[in-house]
């Protein structure tokens, strides 16, 4: 599952963490999980019950929006159980993370952690965080070595940041079946049974239900709506912080804390964004279970301002905006411009 750099004994992340400790914030809270799965699981059941009484009509485009909610609701439990919050042991875990993830939304489980491993080891890291490496530009350095479709995109990926957002489910589900055919992870005759599953399931059933121009349709709005919902949540965590090179040393508490912003908020908030609106401390503690993250924020910021360490926090809109400004900037490193007026712009 996640496994992060472990720091050196005696570091400033050891006496946060011994703090953490101390306050039992990292401790499992099982019951707050069993509800949670309980009422995601009732809402998935309603959803695809509604699905079937309603029938041949339009209004199942309304029933597709409600049930991209639910499959970004079960990708956060999966999140949570691929970075071993909500039981003690790996096993444990895994299972809950195939029947949610694989079975559930038809996201591999082994894929996601894989992938995921590396971007918590290596934040906004140039050649090492995957999350930095795909569509977009987080560089001026990558921008400017752009060639073709490549160039084109990052020239104007603030414009087609939240349009591309739309295509993000496609992609989960792609990478997914690419890794249970290609790559050695665990399990994999397993996760490719339950992603087929899941795939069988799904469009039979909407195809079964709906004739074929109103299946696809409602494939359409509710596979693009969850993968922007899926997008919306990550956006504020990164992008226009601090992007670091693969040469950086700098340490472990530095480098999660200036890489990652928090969203603020209340309840509604915490559940719309799954708990990743607290990305500075789940980047500290992967393993803290979620309902935890909002008690361990005043010891982070409390910490963070005895060190004199930058600690960013904004509004959910202004989260948007600060990553808007990002991408936008870097994209003007794919254009063409004068010498003189490129040497005046910043590299990163």
């Amino acid at each position: 599952m996640i496994e992060s750099a472990v720091p050196p004994r005696g570091s400033a992340y050891s006496v946060l963490l011994r703090r953490v400790r101390e306050e039992g914030l990292l401790d499992r809270r099982l019951r707050y999980y069993f509800w949670k799965s309980a009422a995601t699981t009732a809402a998935l059941a309603a959803g695809w019950a509604a699905f079937v009484v309603i029938g041949d009509s339009w209004w199942q485009l309304g029933v597709a929006a409600f049930l991209a909610v639910v499959f970004a609701q079960i990708a956060f439990l999966g999140h949570d159980a691929g970075h071993r919050q909500i039981f003690r042991t790996r096993r444990a875990n895994y299972l809950f993370g195939v029947i949610f993830g694989n079975l559930g939304i038809g996201v591999s489980i082994g894929w996601w952690t894989s992938n995921h491993n590396r971007h918590h080891a290596h934040p906004n890291t140039e050649g090492a965080d995957p999350d930095v490496m795909g569509v977009l530009a987080h560089s001026g350095d990558r921008a400017r070595a752009s060639r073709g479709i490549r160039r084109f995109i990052f020239r104007h990926q603030a414009r087609l940041f939240f349009p591309m957002l739309f295509l993000e489910a496609v992609s989960l589900h792609y990478a997914s079946a690419r890794a249970v055919l290609r790559w050695p992870i665990r399990h994999r005759t397993t996760e490719a049974m339950l992603l087929a599953a899941h795939a069988v399931g799904y469009l039979g059933t909407v195809f079964l239900v709906l004739p074929p121009i109103k299946a696809v349709a409602f494939i359409i709005v509710q596979q693009g709506l969850f993968g922007f919902y899926m997008g919306c949540t990550f956006a504020p965590n990164h992008k226009g912080m601090a992007v670091l090179t693969a040469a950086d040393s700098t340490d472990f508490l530095r480098r999660q804390v200036l890489t990652s912003r928090n969203v603020r908020g209340g309840r509604l908030t915490d559940a719309a964004l799954g708990g990743l609106n607290y990305q500075i401390e789940h980047h500290l503690f992967p393993a803290m279970p979620r309902p935890n993250l909002p008690r361990a924020q005043p010891l982070v910021t409390e910490f963070c301002a005895e060190l004199g360490l930058p600690y960013s926090e904004t509004s959910l809109l202004g989260s948007y905006a600060e990553a808007l400004r990002h991408l936008h900037t870097v994209g003007q490193f794919a254009r063409p411009l004068p010498p003189a007026e490129m040497d005046a712009q910043p590299t990163r």
